[in-house]
């Protein structure tokens, strides 16, 4: 299977070098070029892409200001001059970082691990429903959606409770909910973040997940009702 990809980069020579490396790829399948971010957003929000080159700075709008943008988030392989950006681009959950000027070596290297991580994320998910990977102890491991519970604040990690055990991932708490699906989990907490459909109840202190009360903030009980009625 090929990977639906765009290019959104202000550089028309940095968009035709990495147009015709996304040609010569046998694993990527281009539906589009950009030249700005406001373009691309529109297109992105109406079709099918898995996978986003993306320069940073653009005028009008930034490439991190277009993934706040999105409706749904594709795989991110940014593309930039400076160095400076890898920090926040982690906070992004990017698949990769590439700098400029790109080597077909490095490019490739950088689909690979889209690839692999497309593969993870989808290989059996009529069965098992949707699912998301996350990286504990050096290893990536496919999480279903349905099996977590909630995710904590942990120093600088965050910990996902699922049914069967618990995960350290090396992430922010707004990164991490960028990627879970927004109508399925909500924020009620600076530390806690739940899976709507495993709250057995809740008060305006607390939501209830089995024999775990999870602390709420001020007036997060409404917040919860109304999205529990919108599953």
């Amino acid at each position: 299977m090929k990977l639906n990809c765009i290019v959104v980069d202000d550089s028309s020579i940095q968009r035709i070098t990495i147009t015709k490396l996304v040609n010569e790829s046998t694993f990527l399948n281009l539906v589009g070029d950009f030249a700005n971010a406001l373009e691309a957003k529109n297109f992105i929000n109406n079709n099918t892409i898995n996978l986003i080159f993306l320069d940073i700075e653009m005028p009008l709008i930034n490439g991190f200001d277009l993934l706040d943008g999105l409706k749904t988030k594709p795989q991110i392989i940014f593309i930039t001059s400076k160095a400076d950006y890898a920090v926040k681009a982690f906070d992004y959950e990017a698949t990769d970082f590439l700098h400029k000027p790109i080597s077909r070596e490095r490019f490739n290297k950088a689909v690979k691990k889209a690839c692999e991580l497309h593969a993870l994320r989808y290989e059996n998910i009529e069965d098992q429903g949707e699912s998301i990977v996350i990286k504990s102890n050096l290893k990536k491991l496919k999480i279903y959606i349905s099996k977590i519970k909630w995710i904590e604040a942990f120093g600088d990690y965050i910990k996902v409770i699922t049914d069967d055990d618990s995960h350290l991932v090396l992430s922010t708490m707004k990164a991490f909910q960028n990627e879970l699906p927004e109508k399925k989990f909500i924020r009620v907490h600076k530390s806690f973040i739940v899976n709507l459909n495993r709250i057995e109840k809740f008060n305006s202190k607390f939501a209830e997940i089995g024999n775990t009360k999870i602390p709420l903030s001020r007036n997060k009980k409404d917040e919860i009702a109304k999205a529990i009625k919108e599953i």
